[in-house]
């Protein structure tokens, strides 16, 4: 599939969450002219607390990001608060990847975006670094717990069941922030005039319009694998890999039993878009 532009945040480089392979797997299915890496691509908190994990599939993120950006594509960084260190490097170019501050993309309908990674308005990052580093790992802790029982689940014939978006719908607090999260980012974009405003950071995959302005939020690779791509007309979509993976295998399981010489890993996934603007 070949876009305009893709989107992508919270990929997490570096943690044992990271879901490094089912991104190489979308990076080799889709093509862009333009790429916005909007935050968190790297998290050195983690780095910093536990030390360096580097596993192969996350290099070979990296490296596919400069092959495209070596074979023409334009490609902007924008560091979030997990890789904040890159705000030292504002204007600087690593093998054609350029770190900026936020940026103003224009669709090719016409529509302006504010794009950022949206930890500046975040009050807990702000205010109490101390309480959004505990947050953090209790939200690690709720990844290895997540594991462990999807594993289980696995073994009765369940689905996929994720439990850090199961205590986010039932914590009201969690809800409330969500929802104040959107308010403020699109406020902030109607101060500056932009039809909608595009950013990661909470870990929640969402396109909708709230009054004038169009929130989108690109969700993360650490649990929904989710990334926002801009079509040929200008409009915006919600691609879940995740889904589009598991869909995959079912077909390929479905196919197997048809024509038994055929392998599961011949199938590639098919995007599953989930919201458009």
């Amino acid at each position: 599939m070949k876009y305009r532009t893709i989107f992508l945040s919270d990929i997490h480089l570096g943690t044992p969450g990271c879901q490094a392979e089912l991104l190489l797997d979308f990076l080799k299915c889709h093509e862009a002219d333009t790429y916005y890496l909007v935050g968190d691509i790297v998290d050195a908190w983690r780095i910093r607390r536990k030390g360096f994990l580097w596993p192969q599939a996350h290099n070979d993120v990296v490296q596919t990001l400069l092959a495209k950006a070596h074979g023409g594509a334009r490609i902007y960084l924008i560091p979030g608060n997990h890789d904040e260190f890159l705000r030292s490097y504002f204007g600087t170019h690593f093998g054609g990847i350029e770190v900026v501050g936020s940026a103003e993309f224009t669709a090719h309908n016409g529509k302006c975006y504010l794009v950022t990674h949206g930890d500046q308005f975040d009050a807990v990052v702000t205010n109490a670094k101390w309480l959004a580093h505990l947050g953090d790992r209790a939200y690690e802790l709720m990844l290895w717990l997540n594991t462990r029982l999807n594993r289980l689940r696995h073994l009765w014939g369940g689905q996929y069941w994720s439990l850090s978006k199961w205590a986010k719908h039932q914590v009201k607090q969690a809800v409330n922030f969500i929802s104040e999260y959107e308010t403020v980012l699109t406020a902030e974009a109607r101060r500056g005039g932009y039809d909608g405003v595009i950013c990661g950071h909470i870990h929640s995959a969402a396109i909708r319009d709230m009054g004038e302005v169009t929130y989108v939020n690109t969700g993360d690779w650490v649990e929904s694998c989710t990334a926002v791509v801009e079509t040929a007309d200008g409009s915006l979509a919600l691609i879940d890999w995740t889904r589009s993976a598991r869909q995959s295998r079912g077909e390929s399981r479905r196919q197997l039993g048809r024509q038994p010489r055929r392998r599961a890993r011949d199938a590639q996934p098919e995007e599953k878009v989930l919201e458009n603007v």
